[in-house]
């Protein structure tokens, strides 16, 4: 009889609540925006002169979404005139490894997806 390895547990599975989550961290503009603001904090001018192509609406929403999940803190300084800078949390900072292991995944992989595409594109541009 052979023997069988006892089937590993299920692992966390993707509900509407993560989906939503992962949905508001690793948008195209919250991953620069994190990525910016683990250097250290920046005002809002900063953050845009760090990621120019961002308008200044977009920026705006996905500051707001980050401070709402706790990922980012914004404080008001009583400067004249009032300045507000931005800094990662504890909870953001600790998205800072998943994010580089996700950048660094996509450097070992664009070769091979740029491939798959190019030949994805040249199979359906083909008459059939």
């Amino acid at each position: 009889m052979p023997e069988t390895a006892p089937p590993n547990p299920p692992g966390p599975q993707l509900s509407a609540r993560h989906r939503e989550l992962l949905d508001q961290v690793l948008d195209k503009w919250s991953v620069q925006i994190l990525e910016s603001l683990c250097e250290g904090p920046l005002r809002f001018n900063e953050l845009r002169r760090a990621i120019p192509v961002v308008t200044q609406k977009s920026l705006t929403t996905a500051l707001r979404r980050l401070e709402r999940n706790g990922m980012v803190e914004r404080t008001v300084t009583d400067t004249r005139p009032v300045a507000v800078e931005y800094r990662i949390t504890g909870i953001g900072k600790s998205l800072q490894d998943l994010i580089d292991a996700l950048l660094d995944w996509t450097t070992v992989a664009l070769p091979d997806v740029e491939r798959a595409r190019a030949q994805f594109d040249e199979e359906t541009a083909r008459p059939t």
